[in-house]
């Protein structure tokens, strides 16, 4: 039996199994639901649609984003008014400018998983 490939993204995330195989439209949904908070993964609305969950999970990611990015911005001119010493300080904004970048990533993976689903619910 030939093998067959299904073009996804690079940003694909590997949690998700590949779209078009078997219950890959619940691990998309397992995978969204640990993107946000828990008292919104078990509402009925966001469990019975996946394009639902998806669409929470994009604008989580997104204020995630922007908490992250404003925590990086004023970083420098907040955090010695607390006494922090400097080595702190530095590490802080490293750890703040990585977590910017994997919270992009995510976004990405977010989009990806978003598109693929929303492409299964068009099809039916």
């Amino acid at each position: 039996m030939p093998l067959t490939s299904t073009r996804i993204s690079p940003d694909w995330p590997c949690q998700v199994k590949t779209p078009g195989s078997y219950d890959w439209e619940r691990s998309a949904a397992k995978w969204l639901r640990e993107l946000i908070p828990a008292r919104y993964a078990s509402y009925p609305a966001l469990i019975r649609h996946p394009v639902l969950l998806a669409r929470h999970a994009q604008i989580q990611v997104q204020q995630e984003i922007r908490v992250a990015r404003t925590a990086l911005q004023t970083a420098r001119a907040e955090l010695p008014m607390l006494g922090l010493p400097e080595t702190v300080i530095e590490h802080t904004i490293k750890l703040y400018a990585a977590e910017v970048l994997q919270l992009q990533h995510i976004a990405r993976s977010v989009r990806a998983v978003s598109e693929a689903l929303a492409g299964r619910s068009t099809s039916r």
